[in-house]
């Protein structure tokens, strides 16, 4: 497994990391997913993230769980917060007063001290970025967290956030969460040029676009799938449009022309750019994990990558 430094900063993260959404704490069964959770660390995978609403903090519950006996020092444990967490009108949002208590449960739902990174889950109009900048700040001064990171923010926001920090002498975020697959490229507008500039990381999520990229949807929705969930399916429903499903046929035969299986084409892919540090899967089974972290340290040569790029136009 290789690993990359999480933008500028001196934090490293393995290029396949292990997401717990939709999954650990709720579809997963927890004997299951702790299978998953023990492939992931033998592979080398040393990047862990969840979020407290992911299974209302039963998915934190779970990592907790596996990490149990475990060197801490060998983990980057990354957990969010944002969303409601109850009908308590505080409970929910980034203001300082929820981080401070959020940061607090989850710490005690993961069995840790610390968390390596503490990501805003959505960006809070309700909330003042400075307020947001000076918390993550005295959070990381109290050894609760070691970094900050955003997620599904735009560029606009980030730029807001680096100079407030920049200006007040507080810590920079490091990071940004976004979707990033073949199949939804928004972030190479604005937000991850400007990042890179920035030396902010993007640690992306659903790189093989809800599972779509793997090939499994392309007869159909198999009965044992994500998108066969009444719930959980109803990320996945959506973007089984004729167009994608086309553009993924075509990505397959030059997968198979490479003697590479297409889960490991689409998760190369996503991480052939410099400014993507870790690309977040998720597994339900411990053949996925094993499966998707054969991607780490796969190089495309550029005919390859032109390839891909007639196929997706």
């Amino acid at each position: 497994m290789e690993t990359r430094h999480v933008g500028s900063s001196g934090l490293r993260v393995s290029e396949i990391g292990l997401g717990s959404w939709l999954t650990y704490g709720a579809t997963v069964e927890n004997d299951t997913a702790l299978q998953c959770i023990q492939a992931a660390l033998d592979a080398g995978v040393i990047f862990f993230d969840t979020a407290d609403v992911y299974s209302r903090g039963r998915a934190e519950e779970v990592l907790g769980n596996a990490f149990s006996g475990l060197r801490r020092q060998d983990l980057v444990i990354a957990t969010k917060a944002y969303f409601p967490m109850s009908a308590n009108p505080n409970d929910r949002g980034l203001s300082r007063k929820h981080l401070f208590e959020s940061i607090h449960q989850s710490l005690r739902r993961l069995r840790t001290d610390y968390v390596d990174l503490y990501q805003c889950h959505r960006f809070d109009p309700e909330t003042p970025v400075a307020e947001v900048v000076r918390a993550m700040d005295d959070l990381a001064r109290q050894g609760k967290i070691l970094y900050w990171g955003t997620s599904h923010w735009t560029a606009a926001q980030i730029r807001d956030a680096l100079a407030i920090a920049d200006a007040t002498g507080a810590l920079r975020p490091i990071s940004n969460q976004p979707p990033y697959s073949m199949l939804d490229r928004r972030i190479e507008d604005e937000v991850l040029p400007f990042c890179k500039k920035e030396g902010i990381g993007q640690v992306v999520f659903s790189p093989l676009a809800e599972g779509i990229l793997t090939g499994k949807y392309s007869k159909g929705i198999p009965p044992d799938s994500r998108g066969a969930q009444e719930q959980a399916g109803q990320f996945v429903r959506p973007l089984l449009t004729a167009q994608n499903l086309a553009s993924v046929d075509r990505i397959a035969r030059i997968a198979a022309d490479a003697e590479m299986s297409l889960t490991r084409l689409a998760l190369a892919w996503t991480l052939r750019d410099p400014g993507v540090s870790s690309a977040i899967v998720g597994a339900s089974r411990p053949e996925q994990v094993r499966e998707n972290v054969a991607a780490s340290g796969v190089l495309l040569s550029a005919e390859l990558l032109q390839k891909i790029e007639q196929a997706l136009a």
